[in-house]
């Protein structure tokens, strides 16, 4: 679900920065107290939907539900964000296949939670972040992706990524007959919205400092 204010209405522009999204697996969004995300007045919510046809007429029944809170009572703005990209094709029959994207932040950012999004092909997914000073640091590392348990993954303690660091994110598929979920190990895969298809994003929520 995207957040069109009202100056961008009419324009065709991509859509960019989801408020809120859901796949299979996921949980209900519970922000910390005095956090918060904003969507101006006026604007529209626009769902983006991914439909596989099945040969007979369905409804479709998609809702959101919010829960509001006075201004008064925001300490902190979250924005979304998501390291990824669409530029990758998995070899047929491949078992252990990397995919990397690299988001380079331009400023001071408090990361509070992250969700890796991959199809059936996705077998591991991880974080890290490469800092300014030439350290490095793993933030998640999910070993055994499973694609109908998609979680937020939320920091303990929010923790600090300062202007400059890299965040790097490093998908692992199997495209071969010995992946059970696998719907066809004959094929290059590449991106695409269906789940025969392939996804590749790093979800994460942040604080500008």
């Amino acid at each position: 679900v995207f957040v069109v204010p009202p100056r961008e209405r009419g324009q065709r522009r991509e859509l960019e920065g989801a408020l809120l999204g859901y796949a299979p697996g996921t949980q209900p969004t519970n922000l910390r107290e005095g956090y918060g995300i904003k969507i101006p007045a006026g604007s529209k919510l626009v769902f983006q939907l991914h439909y596989t046809p099945i040969g007979s007429v369905a409804h479709d029944r998609s809702s959101i539900g919010l829960v509001y809170m006075d201004e008064s009572e925001v300490t902190h703005e979250v924005k979304g964000g998501v390291c990824g990209t669409t530029d990758f094709n998995i070899p047929a029959g491949a078992d252990e296949y990397s995919v990397v994207a690299k988001e380079t932040l331009k400023e001071d950012r408090t990361l509070m939670a992250m969700l890796p999004h991959m199809h059936l092909r996705g077998k591991a997914f991880r974080y890290e972040a490469e800092y300014p000073d030439g350290t490095s640091e793993i933030l998640l590392d999910v070993p055994e992706y499973d694609f109908n348990w998609q979680l937020w993954y939320e920091e303990a303690e929010p923790k600090l990524l300062p202007k400059g660091t890299v965040l790097k994110c490093t998908a692992v598929y199997d495209n071969s007959d010995d992946n059970v979920y696998n719907p066809d190990a004959s094929i290059d895969v590449a991106f695409g919205d269906q789940t025969w298809e392939e996804m590749m994003h790093g979800f994460y929520g942040s604080i500008p400092v």
